[in-house]
């Protein structure tokens, strides 16, 4: 027998119950390696105190290493089980999907920190405070930009929301819908981090009020990636910018404001701003734009 007349394999019962339920188990599998791994930190003397250290290096550690081993890991997992190794090519071409209009990097690197910054109006002083920042601040944001996008939440969670999830959620339950389902469980994986008091003030603060509004904020930052992943044909790099140029000027907001003035601001910035998207997009969310059925090669794009 030649190994063209070969028969197929037969998949095995694990691979087919992964193919029948990608999307839930996408999400057990990311909910369950990033909390196993953060458990050391959220666990220690800095968290919940039930284990009896205290270390920075710990902490410093496993945060990173807890995201890179939830979502994009299952994302990966998820996409092999189903797509094979031709799926995961497309996976990995859409990171490197640049050639998308210099408008959509001016709104992610340029756009995003001037919506956070009007934000502050709210807060007493906000602008004035930001403004006191000077330019001398600009390198050292830079500098934080590059840091949190290599080994911070972007490049790390990314492949799993907007690589993997996000395309499966649209045509399931539309862009709107599937963006609050997603907007929703990526706030809910952040849970345990709560039980850090260093983490949780920097997030807004811990109480059961504040964790609400971190996913009504969670929420619009999804419906904002959506409209420029959707209008970028799906290009998980400009999700990537859009998620690093958040969490950056979110530090120094961090460290000019309280916690409650903080989450309010961003709040208030990415409130607006998302409503105004889902009002004018009719809650398509440039899904019209978005083929997955194209898989533009991004050297030609």
């Amino acid at each position: 027998m030649t190994t063209a007349d070969a028969p197929e394999q037969p998949a095995s019962p694990q691979r087919c119950l992964l193919a029948r339920y990608p999307l839930t188990s996408f999400f057990v599998m990311a909910f369950a390696f990033s909390w196993i791994a953060w458990s050391p930190w959220f666990l220690s003397k800095d968290g919940a105190g039930l284990l009896p250290y205290s270390s920075p290096l710990i902490n410093s550690s496993v945060v990173p290493v807890g995201i890179l081993l939830g979502p994009s890991l299952a994302a990966f997992i998820m996409t092999g089980a189903i797509e094979g190794s031709a799926g995961i090519r497309r996976l990995l071409r859409r990171f490197v999907l640049w050639r998308v209009g210099i408008r959509w990097y001016l709104f992610a690197l340029v756009g995003v920190p001037v919506v956070m910054a009007l934000g502050t109006v709210i807060v007493p002083g906000g602008i004035a405070s930001l403004l006191a920042l000077g330019p001398r601040y600009v390198p050292t944001y830079l500098l934080w930009f590059v840091i949190i996008t290599i080994i911070g939440g972007p490049v790390l969670e990314e492949p799993g929301w907007r690589g993997f999830a996000l395309p499966r959620l649209q045509p399931r339950h539309g862009p709107l819908v599937g963006t609050l389902i997603l907007g929703l469980l990526w706030a809910l994986w952040h849970l345990p981090e709560f039980l850090v008091p260093a983490w949780a003030k920097s997030s807004g603060g811990s109480g059961l009020f504040d964790i609400a509004k971190f996913v009504v904020i969670a929420i619009a930052f999804g419906v904002v990636i959506t409209w420029v992943f959707n209008n970028t044909r799906g290009s998980v790099l400009m999700a990537i910018l859009l998620h690093a140029s958040i969490d950056t000027f979110t530090m120094p907001m961090a460290t000019l404001f309280s916690p409650s003035d903080m989450a309010n601001s961003i709040l208030l910035s990415f409130g607006v701003l998302a409503l105004v998207i889902v009002a004018l997009t009719r809650g398509r969310l440039g899904y019209q734009n978005y083929r997955p059925e194209e898989e533009p090669d991004p050297a030609t794009a």
